[in-house]
């Protein structure tokens, strides 16, 4: 018997991402609007009333049924400007040390079994990052070869000295034409402790939970829980807590999570990742939660129909979730859209909360502020059939 949703509270989490929340909430207002032009429903964003995270007030009507939404966002980065925060000379340090914690773990050759836009998009850091000190040094030979010539060697390594240094230091303030820094920071979040959660995100994490949990106890039908790109695994813990801990409801809201653009593999094939494998395959097979995930191949960025639960090597044999499909990029945009968007991968990564010109089943802005809950919406679906499920990661062991 279908649930239908009047009243619901969303909760999104972004990934790695140092922007602030407002960002989140200018593109679900200009995305929404541009997918209920194109879909034939009727859809309003006005500012929060009340205290807790940042977010705006949603109603809409669709299939002819009026829906209120709360969508807030459970934002950590603070966390993750505070991480990029690093001298050029420490990025250096951070990208061998997180190169070596793939390689030495074994994780690095697993992961080249699964996507390969996920591997490529963790290998450009290191070759532009390597190309700009390339391009540092021969500035700094050229300097230091003219000076030379005219004064002592000695005096020509003290001039070109400043010249690699400013040209570094160039290319780290431009970083959001390169996007190597960024990239580089991304992967050494979670390497740098190995996967485990760093304190920091631990704590957050449980506050976090302390915002759904609130939510859980609200005169709502329906608490979503949406995790894109590294939030995933953030909502994975973040409902494995809530459950563990006996603080879901019994006869309270339905309880969602709808994961997009995942990178799980990244953090869960490490070594110390060990409670997030463990919130995996607890998560999975729960029958008190509803859990999609939505990738798509067309996604450079993400692990694109990879079962994060079955290549992580801790499915058993009850697990129910996520159900996992794709977003078909290629047949769901129109092909100048497709076109247009094809090589700019950061847009792509996002496109999961953007408009589509002709969506299938999946549709953000339906699943966040329509009259469905998430389990009701794909009641009967199977995951899709290229789905990767064989184990992969080199380490299995979870937390007790």
């Amino acid at each position: 018997m279908q649930r239908r949703v009047r009243r619901r509270r969303v909760f999104y989490i972004p990934g790695y991402d140092p922007f602030h929340p407002r960002r989140y909430r200018e593109l679900y207002r200009s995305e929404s609007r541009a997918q209920a032009a194109i879909s034939g429903y009727e859809i309003a964003q006005t500012p929060k009333k009340g205290e807790g995270p940042y977010g705006w007030h949603v109603e809409a009507t669709i299939d002819g049924a009026e829906v209120q939404s709360d969508v807030e966002v459970l934002y950590w980065s603070d966390i993750v400007r505070e991480s990029m925060n690093i001298s050029v000379a420490q990025a250096y340090w951070l990208l061998i040390r997180t190169a070596w914690v793939y390689i030495s773990s074994g994780s690095l050759w697993r992961l080249m079994r699964l996507r390969k836009g996920p591997l490529i998009a963790a290998f450009y850091p290191v070759g532009m990052l390597l190309l700009q000190l390339a391009i540092a040094l021969f500035a700094g030979s050229l300097a230091y070869a003219i000076v030379a010539v005219f004064a002592h060697p000695i005096v020509g390594v003290i001039a070109s000295w400043p010249v690699i240094a400013g040209i570094l230091r160039w290319f780290k303030r431009n970083d959001n034409r390169f996007y190597a820094y960024y990239l580089m920071h991304d992967y050494a979040y979670s390497s740098a402790t190995k996967g485990a959660n760093p304190p920091e995100l631990e704590a957050r994490i449980r506050s976090f939970g302390d915002e759904v949990a609130k939510a859980l106890t609200d005169d709502v039908d329906e608490v979503l829980v949406v995790g894109h790109s590294y939030g995933a695994h953030i909502g994975v813990s973040i409902l494995a807590d809530l459950l563990r801990e006996g603080r879901v409801p019994a006869n309270g809201p339905t309880l969602s999570l709808l994961t997009l653009g995942h990178v799980i593999p990244m953090v869960s094939f490490l070594p110390e990742a060990k409670r997030l494998r463990a919130d995996l395959r607890f998560l999975s097979e729960r029958d008190d939660i509803t859990w999609v995930d939505v990738t798509a191949p067309g996604d450079g960025c993400a692990f694109a129909l990879c079962d994060p639960v079955a290549v992580s090597g801790v499915a058993t044999e009850k697990q129910r979730w996520p159900l996992v499909f794709s977003a078909a990029f290629t047949q769901s945009l129109k092909p100048e859209t497709w076109k247009a968007k094809r090589w700019h991968f950061f847009q792509l990564h996002f496109q999961y909360l953007c408009a589509f010109d002709a969506p299938k089943d999946y549709d953000y802005f339906q699943i966040t502020a329509g009259p469905l809950t998430l389990g009701d919406r794909y009641a009967g679906r199977a995951s899709s059939k290229s789905l990767k499920r064989a184990p992969q990661s080199p380490h299995t062991s979870m937390a007790a």
